[in-house]
Formats: C-alpha cells, sequence, structure tokens
C-alpha cells in the first residue's frame, strides 16, 4: 500500500527547510503531515532509505579523571533556555563519524577526543532521536577527553559553556536541570558502570 501521495517543499532555508505531504491512512484517505529535514530534495530518506548519519553526538570520560564526563550547558533558542546536553554537531559530506566527532568536540569544548573501538557496534550506528518531527539521524561516538576546556573556537551564535561534571553532579543535573534526551540517557548508562570502568556498558 502506497503511505505518501505527494510531497511539497514548503520553505527555502539554508540549514532545515519544511515539507508538506499527503500521507495515505490505512483506509486510503489522505491527511496533511509536515516533516523538517535538513537533507536536499533529492536525498530526503521518503526516497532514499538511506542510514547515514547526518550528526554526532560524543560521550566522553575524562582521560585522568575517569569518575568525570564532559557535558555541555547550550542556551538553545526553540526554548530560550539553557539545556544540559553531551557534546555535539553536523557531519560535514565526505567526513566520517570518527572525523566529525574529533573536530566538533574540539570546536565546542576546546578539549582533545579520543574514539574507544571496543564495545557493542550497535551503540554507534545512527538512529531516529525525533522521527515524529524529522528525518534526521545521530550517530555517537564514545571515548575519552583530555586538556582543559577553551571556548575560543564557538561561533558567536554559539553560548556553550564546557561542564566536567563527576557522578554526583550528573547525579545532580539529571535530577535538576533541563536534560536533552540523548544526555540524560548516556548519563545513567554512566551512572550504573563500575568506577573503574565508565565506558563499562559499551560491552554488554
Amino acid at each position: 500500500m502506497k503511505r505518501i501521495a505527494n510531497i511539497k517543499k514548503m520553505t527555502d532555508n539554508p540549514f532545515l527547510n519544511m515539507y508538506d505531504m499527503d500521507a495515505v491512512k490505512l483506509n486510503g484517505d489522505l491527511f496533511k503531515y509536515y516533516f523538517a529535514t535538513r537533507r536536499g530534495e533529492d536525498e530526503l530518506r521518503i526516497n532514499t532509505h538511506d542510514t547515514d548519519a547526518d550528526g554526532i553526538s560524543l560521550f566522553a570520560v575524562c582521560k585522568e579523571k575517569k569518575d568525570s564526563v564532559v557535558l555541555i550547558r547550550e542556551f538553545r533558542y526553540p526554548i530560550n533556555d539553557y539545556i544540559y546536553d553531551v557534546p555535539a554537531g553536523l557531519i560535514e559530506r565526505g567526513e566520517s563519524a570518527k572525523d566529525a566527532a574529533i573536530r566538533e568536540f574540539r570546536e565546542e569544548t576546546g578539549m582533545v577526543f579520543e574514539p574507544v573501538d571496543f564495545g557493542i557496534e550497535a551503540a554507534r550506528k545512527a538512529t531516529f532521536p525525533t522521527v515524529g518531527l524529522t528525518d534526521e539521524m545521530i550517530a555517537t561516538e564514545y571515548g575519552f577527553a583530555s586538556g582543559s576546556p577553551d571556548s575560543s573556537r564557538l561561533e558567536s551564535s554559539e553560548d556553550i559553556a564546557t561542564i566536567i561534571a563527576d557522578r554526583k553532579e550528573c547525579a545532580r543535573i539529571i535530577k535538576e536541570e533541563r536534560v536533552a534526551l540523548r544526555a540524560l540517557f548516556l548519563i545513567i548508562l554512566f551512572l550504573n558502570s563500575p568506577e573503574d570502568d565508565p565506558l563499562g556498558f559499551l560491552k554488554i
């Protein structure tokens, strides 16, 4: 059964665009459905069904202090407020997820990110964070961070503070602060891993 009758681009913006579609109900009736995408008209997942990641998120344990992780506190315009998250960014065309992770981590935090190669591969694959609204897929890289936070590489539109959070602070953050969903689950996994093996959840 065909589930989409027509797709029409509604906006023409550089980073994100809205589409309107005539979707088909199980009984054959049409209804309007709207979604956002970072992709060009010839790259929509509706047509390609590819699983290439558009963006990367990073979970980094401090190399010299393995009871702590690197988080960010970032101002987000859609909520007009700050939110705790893990470092993240877009993957550039032709760039691997690991290379994007190293670059984005450096740009957002000023620190060095060293990806780890152990663990279940499924934890790294690209997934849909908000599939009801967008076709965007995000991959996750895990590793260790070294160096000191440095905000000099941030763009003028970015209001980001790097947070080195130990287990006690991580627990406080998820209880008391606004937290992005991906950060929430990664912090919970970290808090439930052995202190001497903070990325142990990747070996499950």
